[in-house]
């Protein structure tokens, strides 16, 4: 059973999802380990995407829904 991921969610990256992915193939290998130790806040939501904002000081990035869950 799937749990639907809203604005304003908090969020964790699931690191296999995004490791074996094909943005993560056409991109730096090398992912920061905040983005699997640390919560996010979806900002938006667009289709298959949400906008997640970690608190790091970095940018807010898109992520596939499927590759988050709730925290």
């Amino acid at each position: 059973m799937t749990v639907a991921i809203a604005k304003g969610n908090l969020v964790k990256v699931i690191r296999e999802n995004v490791e074996n992915s094909l943005e993560a193939k056409a991109s730096d290998s090398r992912l920061p380990e905040y983005l699997f130790n640390s919560k996010g806040e979806v900002l938006d939501i667009k289709e298959d995407y949400a906008l997640v904002k970690f608190y790091v000081p970095t940018p807010s990035v898109w992520l596939r829904l499927d590759q988050l869950t709730k925290a």
